[in-house]
């Protein structure tokens, strides 16, 4: 039964986090699979590109949650090895030769940081609500610095590892960022504008600077992407005929498709791109070998 609403009842917030409404806008198939079928579809193998970033992203918490006097370069180097994930590697050797790689991309990040600039918060769970909306999030840094007046900001920091250049448009266009900064200010009750990027392959630190309308532009696409989940989601659990399921979770076939976890559940993905081994989303081993990176996730 329809729950009943009455005139002047506060709307129902809809819970999300910014991964599941990107989701929505990528591919409504691959949302229903993902987050609404129970018991969800199998998906495929692991990835190693996946792995290679987990790998990256532990170490960089764990660094900086050790003791002061341990925080050096070797140390990075140290953890990466000790936490590496090996899934989706084609090989022992391959992923030896990664995590090597890793290691390198780790040090050289790590002999830029000052060690004694303790991060508010690592891997950290952050939420706020709107009008129309719950959403919750995990940041990989949060940094307390003083800003050009000496005043207090707080920083988002999202540490990327793919082999797709990225550019200050990444950190401006970013929805999760958006989002993180909004949280945070709402739970701090301090000013957070600042969001970055930080590249790894590259050493690249890009730079978006909020204001307050350019995080309401955000929070107002946030709840409009909310608002035909919602809608979708209602559907669902209302029930489809197998016949409507495609006009309320139509299949955005496109280059992408070859990086799916539910590709095989899915005849236009299957066809509209070639399947891709688990260890091709990596950086060429050869710098010299060119690969065409727009379909790279």
């Amino acid at each position: 039964m329809d729950q009943l609403t009455l005139e002047g009842m506060p709307q129902r917030l809809y819970p999300c986090t910014p991964t599941r409404l990107e989701t929505w806008l990528d591919c409504p198939r691959r949302y229903r699979m993902a987050y609404l079928d129970r018991p969800p579809p199998r998906k495929g193998p692991p990835w190693a590109h996946n792995s290679f970033g987990a790998s990256v992203h532990n170490t960089l918490a764990a660094w900086w949650r050790l003791p002061l006097p341990r925080r050096t370069v070797a140390a990075a180097g140290e953890l990466t090895r000790q936490g590496w994930i090996e899934e989706g590697y084609a090989s022992p050797a391959q992923s030896a030769r990664y995590a090597e790689r890793a290691v390198a991309m780790v040090e050289r990040y790590v002999a830029g940081l000052d060690p004694a600039a303790e991060p508010l918060g690592l891997e950290r769970t952050v939420g706020t609500r709107t009008e129309r909306i719950a959403v919750t999030g995990r940041i990989d840094r949060l940094d307390g610095r003083r800003d050009a007046g000496g005043g207090r900001e707080l920083v988002v920091v999202d540490y990327k590892t793919g082999r797709r250049p990225l550019t200050p448009d990444d950190a401006r266009g970013s929805l999760p960022l958006a989002l993180y900064a909004l949280a945070v200010q709402r739970v701090f009750r301090a000013p957070c504008l600042r969001v970055e990027l930080h590249h790894l392959p590259t050493g690249a630190i890009h730079v978006a600077e909020h204001t307050t309308e350019s995080l309401a532009r955000h929070t107002r696409r946030a709840e409009s992407i909310a608002a035909e989940c919602a809608q979708a989601d209602e559907s669902y659990r209302a029930g489809l005929a197998a016949a409507e399921i495609d006009s309320v979770f139509p299949p955005r076939p496109g280059p992408v498709c070859s990086w799916c976890d539910y590709r095989a559940q899915c005849p236009e993905g299957t066809a509209a791109s070639p399947a891709r081994r688990p260890w091709e989303g990596l950086a060429p081993e050869d710098p010299r070998d060119g690969q065409d990176l727009r379909d790279v996730p």
